[in-house]
């Protein structure tokens, strides 16, 4: 998470916008993004109990409970989308990314991140791929590291533009 939030600050423009930690979780991700300088995050997650221990943390600005299956927020809404872990194996389809593509505005960011098993599937990258070669989507940044170090489990951190390459 840490790795994800220090790509997308490196990344981001510097806007009044916040940014949206897609399936926060307990807050975990949206502590590295404060701790990486972003100060408006506001979190979404599908899972009640969740967010009932983000919450007390005082992490987010805003926290709401999630619909699989729709966008986030409308496009504009929020200048980056983070995802760290949420879309891949065993957790969300590789489909679930055009939700978040239709959340983010030409120009905007989404943060993403696949560990070892979901780049070794190929399916989640063949949809980022497709969305690059659409348009929709241009990589700013990738680059494999370490994810879980108790298991030897490295990931991708990938950081996208809504638009095509400049």
């Amino acid at each position: 998470m840490r790795r994800s939030a220090k790509a997308l600050a490196a990344a981001l423009p510097e806007e009044d916008r916040p940014v949206l930690d897609y399936g926060c979780g307990t807050g975990l991700g949206g502590a590295a993004l404060r701790a990486a300088g972003i100060d408006t995050v506001h979190g979404t997650d599908i899972n009640q109990a969740m967010l009932d221990e983000a919450h007390p943390k005082g992490i987010y600005r805003k926290l709401w409970l999630g619909t699989p299956g729709t966008p986030p927020a409308p496009p504009g809404i929020y200048r980056a989308i983070v995802a760290t872990g949420v879309i891949s194996l065993g957790a969300a389809p590789p489909e679930a990314r055009v939700q978040l593509v239709d959340a983010v505005a030409e120009g905007d960011l989404l943060a993403l991140s696949f560990n070892d098993p979901t780049l070794t599937h190929g399916g989640f990258d063949a949809i980022l791929q497709a969305e690059c070669d659409s348009g929709r989507l241009s990589v700013v940044s990738r680059a494999h590291g370490p994810h879980l170090d108790d298991v030897g489990m490295g990931a991708d951190v990938i950081v996208a533009r809504r638009g095509p390459a400049p």
